[in-house]
């Protein structure tokens, strides 16, 4: 049975939060950064455990993928990346680069 949370980003992270997935990150500079070491990660250190995808309910080109992260050296966390028309390009490349055996659904909240 698939769980839906809701129709909004933020409760998706919350439930992802309480599942210990706290840190935030930032694309700067070609790199992942999390906000609080300042660690800067490149694409092979990042696996998506989990991905959720939305689509503005009044504007179809506000999109925007949800990813959830665990990192080569642990923290866990999340990334909100818009994309369609008004997408940073650079940061979706980025996602782009992340090797594809980094990429699963284990984590989804959405998974019985």
């Amino acid at each position: 049975m698939k769980l839906e949370y809701a129709k909004h980003e933020i409760d998706y992270i919350e439930e992802y939060q309480k599942k210990g997935y706290t840190s935030n990150y930032l694309f700067e500079n070609g790199c992942l950064i999390d906000t609080e070491t300042k660690y800067s990660y490149k694409p092979e250190e990042i696996f998506i455990v989990a991905q959720h995808r939305y689509e503005g309910m009044s504007n179809p080109d506000d999109m925007s993928i949800l990813y959830i992260i665990e990192t080569a050296n642990f923290e866990k966390g999340t990334f909100l990346l818009g994309y369609g028309p008004t997408s940073d390009l650079e940061a979706s490349e980025f996602f782009k680069d992340i090797p594809e055996s980094n990429c699963s659904d284990k984590e989804s909240i959405n998974n019985p």
